[in-house]
């Protein structure tokens, strides 16, 4: 049966229970759930979502009372060897959408087996808004905590979804604390984007997605930004099941891009560290999505992207904000923390072969970087 496991404690917990983090190191949960293989044959005459991939996915029956037609989203050239995966073209405009949907299935689930009263979830304002998006869509109460100066359009977004949101004084690291005190409250369940493996199964469908694309292949190099990890992690998910099941026969290098004013990751990464060091200085950066000082994950992150052969890069905010524009003008508008990628590979040039990069959230949530 499907069951929380803590990666460093080997605890175990039924998922049925509300309890979010490992009662030993208040760690995060795996999920001791084997995936099956898919038949790419079989895909051209399934529903046109993310759970096209149902044998990928943890078995979840309130999920098509809780989709809103999330995931298959392009992949477009950008350059003769970089292509980019349109995630901000979902239904709350970020890749969030993939595993909120996900934790929103699971969510129902237990609410209707009794005992679940309120969801709440802590954001910088995608995984909020996505939290928000899907809570609504299912009939649950959702509680958003946001950092204070969080972008007022994604807060608008999350109210207008019908969510209650909390504004923390502080940083990001702050509003995690206050979701997670309010996460040990009796009937509640903590959709938390990292501490909840649920998340990660909805995330890995990103490469489930090229995998199909491309016609049961993957690209040489996957890049993706990493604050929390909640995608890289979903990607390096998705690659071992797909090698696993004999479906592909290379796995791809997984490239980590974080903003250089806060990369406790890469800091860690390129010293050789298993992990960071502590938490990194909360200093602004225009990718707010991926400010993360010190990431739950951190040490499996960095298992995930050495495993593949892989490397972290930085950018500077310069190179974010000519990014954004230069993406602009391609015709693809994206908030400047989703254009780390391309900002990363259009200074370092891409391995040979095929490079994906995702976009991960829309423009229009944050506006023009200044």
């Amino acid at each position: 049966m499907t069951a929380y496991t803590c990666p460093r404690c080997r605890v175990s917990s039924p998922v049925s229970a509300l309890t979010w983090c490992c009662p030993e190191c208040r760690g995060p949960w795996d999920l001791d759930f084997a995936s099956e293989p898919v038949s790419l044959r079989s895909l051209a005459s399934r529903v046109n979502s993310l759970w096209r991939y149902a044998e990928a996915l943890p078995p979840l029956p309130c999920a098509p009372e809780v989709t809103l037609g999330e995931g298959r989203t392009p992949l477009v050239p950008l350059t003769a060897s970089v292509s980019a995966k349109l995630d901000f073209l979902m239904p709350t405009l970020s890749f969030k959408d993939r595993g909120a949907v996900v934790l929103a299935a699971h969510a129902l689930r237990l609410a209707r087996a009794g005992g679940l009263d309120r969801v709440v979830a802590d954001s910088s304002g995608n995984a909020g808004t996505a939290a928000a998006a899907y809570c609504a869509r299912a009939g649950l109460d959702c509680r958003v905590y946001v950092p204070g100066g969080t972008s007022p359009k994604k807060v608008e977004q999350i109210r207008a979804h019908g969510a209650e949101v909390v504004e923390v004084p502080g940083d990001r690291e702050a509003t995690a604390r206050a979701a997670r005190e309010a996460a040990d409250e009796p009937g509640t369940f903590y959709a938390s984007h990292v501490h909840n493996p649920y998340f990660t199964q909805g995330t890995k469908t990103y490469v489930y997605e090229l995998w199909e694309d491309l016609g049961g292949r993957l690209p040489d190099t996957i890049v993706v930004p990493v604050g929390n990890g909640t995608l890289l992690l979903g990607a390096a998910l998705a690659v071992d099941e797909l090698h696993r099941h004999g479906l592909v026969e290379t796995r791809p290098a997984l490239v980590a891009v974080q903003a250089e004013a806060v990369s406790p990751l890469a800091e860690a990464f390129h010293a050789g560290a298993d992990d960071i060091a502590g938490p990194a200085a909360a200093r602004p950066t225009l990718a707010e999505g991926i400010a993360i000082p010190a990431p739950p994950r951190a040490r499996q992150i960095l298992r995930a992207v050495r495993a593949t052969g892989g490397t972290f890069l930085t950018v500077s905010e310069e190179r974010i904000r000519a990014a954004q524009r230069d993406l602009a003008r391609r015709g693809l508008f994206v908030e400047a923390t989703g254009t780390a990628c391309w900002a990363a590979v259009d200074a370092a040039p891409p391995r040979p072969g095929l490079t994906v990069v995702p976009l991960c959230g829309a423009g229009a949530k944050t506006g023009l970087a200044p």
